[in-house]
């Protein structure tokens, strides 16, 4: 049984249709790469995944269970977590409380004992900076900076909470949205590096959009193509590199809207 199932998805904005008929199953381990050019409705299909985006018609299962009509927050209970194309993170906040905050799904206690932080509440308050510190911030090697507030942080190490965020929910699936744009070389390989981790070391399965092609080729497999709302071609990086229809898409031989 596959980990994600996303089974004839459709999506449409007033007239225009964002995803035509999209489907693909993540079986759980692997490092799967959706790509296309820009509008080509890689974004759209993971707000359709963390149901931030209604399907109009389509399914989409995860660990077997139809998650199509869930809430949101019911899905980053079921284990999905994902990252941004821009940055979403409390700016004038430091780096281990936008971190801590990606823990707020597994906290049991209500608001009362939390605010008098007895008991549980204290409880679950060591547990979290106990888990974020040992084992978030330990692998992104971020413990120089975990008291400094994130809007003054170079773009890199911004992304890289980001990442520590997401994993702070303990994800069985983690979503990547672009995760190294924006980047120059160094912070890109050093991010590359931690995702690696993530997924050999840590074993999540991951779900990553990026438009470097050298990443993709590197580390995914398999690839996925998205043109136009539409899936063009899935395989090992090598079949997609020879493709001609996604050699087309991103020579821009074919008319765009």
């Amino acid at each position: 049984m596959a980990l994600l199932k996303v089974e004839n998805v459709v999506l449409s904005f007033g007239g225009i249709q964002a995803l035509s008929d999209v489907s693909l199953e993540i079986e759980k381990g692997q490092l799967f790469a959706l790509i296309g050019p820009n509008g080509s409705g890689k974004t759209s299909l993971i707000n359709c995944i963390t149901t931030f985006y209604k399907v109009d018609r389509g399914h989409i299962y995860f660990n077997g269970e139809d998650i199509t009509r869930l809430h949101s927050h019911k899905i980053a209970k079921r284990g999905i977590a994902r990252t941004f194309q821009g940055l979403e993170l409390f700016k004038h906040a430091t780096v281990l409380d936008n971190i801590k905050l990606g823990r707020h799904i597994h906290l049991k206690t209500g608001a009362l004992l939390g605010g008098i932080y007895l008991g549980p509440a204290r409880r679950e308050e060591v547990a979290t900076r106990k888990y974020v510190e040992e084992q978030i911030i330990d692998l992104l090697e971020i413990e120089d900076i975990r008291k400094e507030v994130v809007g003054a942080l170079p773009y890199g190490l911004q992304k890289r909470v980001e990442l520590g965020r997401a994993l702070a929910m303990e994800p069985e699936l983690l979503l990547l949205d672009e995760p190294t744009g924006g980047m120059n070389r160094e912070e890109r390989e050093d991010l590359v590096s931690y995702i690696l981790d993530v997924h050999e070391v840590w074993g999540v399965t991951i779900l990553l959009v990026e438009h470097d092609m050298g990443v993709v080729m590197d580390i995914c497999d398999p690839v996925m193509v998205l043109n136009f709302g539409r899936k063009i071609a899935e395989g090992t990086p090598e079949a997609i590199q020879a493709n001609p229809e996604v050699i087309a898409a991103y020579l821009g031989s074919q008319k765009r809207a």
